[in-house]
Formats: C-alpha cells, structure tokens, sequence
C-alpha cells in the first residue's frame, strides 16, 4: 500500500490531542517575555533607567549597565529554568537563526558556575560563512556579529521541556555591512522618524517621535502531516506542483468565516496559548475562503516588534503543528486553481501625542495634518512604486500577484470614493483662493464628515495592492512566507524621503513669504497632481485595467528578476543612501541574494517535477495501462468484438500520448536546466530560469500530468489528490 493509502486510512481514524483549557489571556500574557514590568523586578534602578533610555530614546548602555542588565535577565530566566541562550537574528535566508550557549562555565579554579555577563549580552560572532552575503563575505572569511536590540525584548522559548533564553538582535559583517533585515529595518524606522516629526511640528511642536506601526493578517493553509508527506513536492517546495482540481474547491465560498474543523481549532488554541506567553497580541482567528485555508491577525504594534513577532509566530504555528500531526502551508500558492496566502501589511504611524497621523481630526488642524500625511504617502508609493514591487518580489509570490486572488503586479492606490472627491476638489481649486488669510478654506469640510464617516466610506478594495482603509494603509501584495521587514524598510524608506521633499519645498514657499497653512496647502495640491495617476478604484483583476495602466505609464512587472531591477538604478541607490538604510555594497547584495534565491527556487522546483514525473507519475499510469491491455487481450481472446473494449483503448491511447509528451517534456527540462546552469550572470541566469525553464516547460508538463491523474485508477496513483490533502482532517 502507498504512503497515499496509509495516510488517508490514518485521517480517517481520527487523530485528536488534547489541548487544556487556556486561563484567561491577561493571566498568561507575555509571561516568557522580559517585559519592562518584568525588569522593575529583576533589574537596579540604575540598571532599569539605563535599559529603559535605551528602549525609549536610543541612548547607548554602557558596559556597567549591561553587566548588571545581564544578570537580572539570567536570574528571572533561570526562574523559570532556563539554561542555555542564544542572539535570535533573521539572516538573509528568510527565517531566523539562533547558536545555543549555556550559562554554565567553569573558573580558573575549576569551580562550576552559571554566569551570563554584559558582553555576551550584547554581543556574540556567530559563523557568518554560510549565511547569504551577496558577495559582501567571502566563504573564508566566517566572522560575522550579532548585536543586541533593546527595543525588542529578550524572550523565553520553550519547545517540549527544553527552555531558552533569546535575544532579539542585529546581524553584521565583520567589516560592518547589514547581513539581515532587522538592522536596516530599524534604520529605516529612524529616518521616518525624523523626516515625520520634522513635517508634524508644523502642527504640534510638542511631537518628539514619530512610531510606524504594523498589524500583520497571515494566511495559511493547515493539511493532515501524513498526506503531506506522501507529497515529496510539499515537502521539498512547500507547494504542489501537480494535481488535478477537485469537484468541488473554493467556488461555493462555504469555507470562508465557517466553522472551524475541530481538530484545527484545537491547533490554533495550541499555538495562541504559546503565542501569548511570548507577548504576540494575537486577536483574531478565522477561516478563509479557500478550503483547509485560514488566518490569524494581531493588535498592532510598533514595526520592529511587530516583524519580530510574526517570524517567530510562523515559527510556533510549524512546530506546533506537528505535535498534531498536522502540516502549515505559507507558500503563496500551494495549491493551483484556489487561493493562495498573503500577509496583508496595515501599516499607519502614530505621534508620542497619541495621535495617528492617518486618522482625521476634528479640526482644520488636525485635518490638514491628516492629509499632509495622507497625500506624501500617495506620492512616495507613486514615485517609488518600482521599490515597492521589488520589495515583494519572490519566486512563490509571482505565482500569487493577479492571480485573480490577490492584487496585481501594477503598484496602485486605492483611497475610497469620499477621499477621492476630496483629492479632486483640492487639484482643482483656483490656487489664489490659497492665499486668502481665511482658514475655513482650509477646512474642506473634512471636519464636518471624515471622523464618522470614513470607515465606511473607504470599501475595501481586495483587488487593490495599497489601499486606504480608514485609518490606515493595507499592503496586500506581501507574500505570506515573506519577513515582513522587506516591504516595511522599502514602505518607511520611500516615505522618509518624500517627506523630507514635502518639508523642503513648504519651506521654501514660506522663505517666499506664504503663510505656513498655505503654502502646506499649495504643496500638497501640487502632490496630488504629480502623482494621481496611481489612484485607481477599480478591478484590478479586469484586462482593463492592465490597458488602463499601460496608457497611465505605471509598471507591470510579474516576474521576480526583473522585478529586482529597481534595486539597482541611481533612484534606488540615493533614496537608500539618502536615509541611511543602504550603502551601494548592501543594497547590490541583497538584488544578489534574491536573484540566487529565485535560482534555487525554480531549480527545485524543475528538479521535483522531473523526480515526479519518472518515480511516480510515469509508473502509475504504465502500471494501470497494462492493466487495460491485459483486459483488452483477454476480451479478444474470448472473442468479443473491438466495440466491446473499444473504451478501453481510448483510454490506453490517451495515456500513451499524455505520458509521450510528459517524458518528453522533462526530457527537455533537464537540458534546458543544463545549459541554464551554465550562464554564470545572476540576473541572466534569473530570468533564463524564469523564460527557459518555468515558463516554458512548467505548465504544459503539470497539464499533461494532470490529465494523466484524471485517466488512471486511482488505487495506482500514490500522491494524495486535492480532494483529500484539502477536506480530510
């Protein structure tokens, strides 16, 4: 019997684990976390006011502090007994990485102790030779730094009765370079702070910080383990290559908020219970729209945190999962003719006032403030809308951006019908009624509408891949494997710079002797005018669109590597110079990174196909061809007419033509892997793999393997078919 059959004889024994009942979130809450409540307790004043200075205002921990830091966060870990740590950072590679140490040492008296000192707080050199570089560390040249970050707290991991201490940190060359996303993302997360608080000291002169905030929704797709390792595609490429569509599949939308399977809830609760202990704010839980597909949303946090949070969340829900014998798909697309994931990014920023600079007031001020936000937010996407899409460019998210599920690969800007109206009137508004000394012109009767209308006035455009929705922007086209930093550096950076744009030119008007509100007012009417062609309220899934956006000269770029060329033009180079984010050697390593990260993708994923398509696919049906030529022979040798097994020899015809095509189909793919192989040009050999190979050769060989699964037994065929990896659990 296949490890199919086994599988589903498995599921269908039913397989449940107990999950205790959880205590009130509050009571759990962030108890594995060295909260600032927690470090009161544990910490020195001294000790405590260092820490805390460093978290709220970036001031530097000298080695004293540090030293006693240290030993406040041994002590509350090994109260809850802990013996080993590590610095937690998120190379390159897209997951994180952690190298354990104990606490344990031995002295020069050979006495026995357990100790944990400012230094290894703050710093560790891990082994950096064989993370991602891009060409910035030769293999030989290993040293690597990881550097704590106190703005994101130390945490307790527990898996099974193992416990460990992590340290949220930064990754650098030994020469200082950027080898991971957290240390440019808090660089980027700096610049947007200046350049914001310079812009809303317009408004309030009491703003000193300016925080982004992030809410991330991530989609997932939760199938039994054991038919998903009856998948070797699954395994290896986290996604089907092959597989015939079910009867019945997402079409009668039965699944999306429905009742959730029993032995997923108990899933989900598992991994919230070890999610809140960890502080994620976890509020919502849901099915989505495709079957076996669901979705898990937090409260919204700063950035920094909020990134951190996320990765380490997709780490729980993996190994969770399995101690329910259940397997997490986040692949973009891992199944074909459904949905695939996304990790929609409600991203906002918020003042140390207490105000979120995307939500209207309910004075002229305040409502001039909202939209100088506002609008500098239109035109930083619109003007580096190239570094947005290559901010989400990934070998699984181009099989998901307009695929009639998610947003397309054209970068454009949903803002409602109210908050179009009101754009219009501004562009269109003679400018010398700007220069009348009367504020109410200045008040366009947002005041009067905008707070308690405008979530409802801003739908929900799911076509859109930057929507306004309320008090807040949704970028959809993030990927749902992807890290969150990328899109946030690329999101904060690009506002950073047109902010410090929008300060320079209001400021010159007033040199010019315009009053501050108007000549605010005559900046953003010009903004709105210069960048308006990337509002689009429509489908973004019609063809008319995609001609629509032709005319308008907006992108379209649905593959990866050429995606990836905004990274490299003089425009990307200054914005990232500009903000500190980037130098030029950084930003050409990470276009390398993702290059040969798409490379390796596509490569395993034509080598899967191949293995496939000669172990398993060309067997089976071989296997149940000879089955019917066994059957047709003995009707003929009984006598019987050729209409009698006249169905039969249709079938063998149709499967000796799918399986010729098939065969040689990955014949070709092979070669063409060959000579791809050779072009030694990352960016060539990039799109080679995406125009020689994927696109070449993938679709008409799943075709032909698909048809195949329709025609043969199927007590022949050994991979779990949709209709079983999506409805048995």
């Amino acid at each position: 019997m296949s490890l199919r059959f086994d599988a589903i004889k498995e599921v269908s024994t039913g397989h449940k684990v107990p999950v205790a009942s959880s205590p009130k979130i509050t009571a759990i809450f962030g108890e594995n976390v060295f909260t600032l409540k927690t470090a009161r307790q544990f910490l020195s004043d001294e000790a405590y006011k260092s820490l805390t200075g460093s978290i709220k205002g970036g001031k530097k921990i000298d080695r004293a502090a540090a030293n006693s830091i240290a030993n406040g966060i041994r002590a509350w870990a090994e109260s809850k007994g802990v013996t080993h740590f590590t610095h937690w950072f998120q190379p390159l590679t897209g997951t994180t990485a952690e190298k354990h140490d104990s606490f344990f040492t031995i002295k020069g008296d050979g006495t026995a102790i357990e100790e944990f000192d400012g230094g290894a707080l703050i710093q560790q050199e891990p082994d950096a030779s064989s993370f991602p570089s891009g060409g910035l560390r030769a293999t030989f040249e290993a040293r690597g730094y990881t550097a704590w970050d106190p703005s994101s707290p130390a945490f307790i991991m527990e898996i099974d009765e193992g416990r460990t201490l992590c340290i949220p940190t930064i990754f650098v060359a030994y020469t200082g370079e950027s080898l991971d996303y957290k240390a440019p993302l808090l660089k980027a997360l700096e610049s947007l702070n200046r350049a914001a608080v310079d812009v809303a000291n317009y408004f309030d002169k009491n703003i000193a910080k300016v925080t982004a905030t992030l809410g991330w929704e991530q989609e997932y797709f939760v199938i039994d383990e054991g038919l998903a390792n009856a998948r070797p595609d699954l395994i290896q490429c986290g996604r089907t290559v092959y597989g015939a569509s079910p009867a019945k599949g997402q079409q009668l939308d039965d699944h999306y908020f429905g009742s959730i399977p029993e032995r997923v809830y108990a899933f989900m609760r598992d991994f919230e219970k070890e999610a809140y202990k960890l502080g994620i704010p976890l509020r919502t839980r849901h099915n989505e729209v495709a079957p076996a597909q669901f979705e898990v949303a937090p409260i919204f946090e700063e950035v920094n945190l909020a990134v951190d949070h996320n990765i380490l969340l997709m780490d729980i829900m993996s190994r969770v999962a399995k101690r329910h014998k259940l397997k997490v798909l986040l692949h973009e697309k891992p199944f074909a003719g459904i949905n695939g994931n996304g990790k929609h990014n409600n991203w906002s920023m918020a003042t140390d006032t207490g105000v979120n600079l995307l939500a209207p007031g309910k004075t002229p001020k305040t409502n001039l403030m909202f939209l100088t936000f506002f609008v500098n937010t239109i035109k930083a996407v619109h003007d580096y809308a190239d570094i947005l899409r290559a901010s989400v460019a990934s070998a699984g998210n181009d099989y998901r951006l307009g695929a009639n599920e998610a947003p397309p690969a054209i970068i454009s800007v949903f803002i409602g019908e109210y908050l179009s109206r009101v754009l219009y009137d501004i562009e269109t508004r003679v400018g010398d009624k700007f220069d009348e000394q009367d504020e109410a012109i200045l008040k366009l009767d947002l005041h009067r509408s905008i707070p308690e209308l405008l979530l409802d006035n801003t739908d929900r455009n799911r076509t859109s891949p930057f929507a306004f929705t309320g008090n807040k922007f949704e970028f959809r086209a993030v990927g749902s494997y992807a890290n969150c930093a990328n899109a946030m550096i690329a999101l904060n950076t690009i506002l950073a710079e047109t902010l410090r744009g929008f300060k320079k030119d209001v400021d010159s008007l007033m040199e010019k002797g315009d009053k501050k509100e108007i000549a605010i007012m005559h900046v953003i009417q010009r903004y709105i005018v210069e960048s308006k062609k990337v509002l689009f309220e429509g489908d973004g899934y019609s063809d008319e669109w995609h001609h629509e956006a032709e005319r308008r000269g907006l992108g379209n770029v649905p593959t990866t590597p050429l995606a990836l060329d905004a990274l490299q033009t003089d425009k990307a180079r200054a914005l990232f110079e500009n903000n500190n984010v980037y130098n030029q050697a950084e930003l050409e390593a990470r276009h390398e990174i993702e290059l040969e990260n798409y490379i390796k993708k596509v490569q395993i994923e034509a080598r899967i196909m191949g293995d496939l398509a000669i172990n398993h696919i060309i067997p089976a049906a071989v296997k149940y061809q000879n089955r019917l030529l066994d059957n047709i022979n003995g009707l003929k040798g009984v006598g019987l007419p050729e209409t009698a097994y006249e169905s039969q020899l249709e079938i063998v015809k149709a499967i000796s033509n799918h399986l010729q095509v098939v065969y040689k189909q990955v014949h070709e793919l092979v070669e063409a892997r060959k000579i791809v192989n050779n072009i030694t040009d990352s960016r060539t050999k990039a799109i080679a793999y995406e125009s020689q190979v994927k696109a070449k050769f993938f679709e008409e060989i799943r075709y032909h393997v698909d048809k195949l699964e329709q025609l043969v037994s199927d007590e022949e065929w050994t991979l779990p078919k949709y209709r079983e990896m999506l409805f048995l659990r």
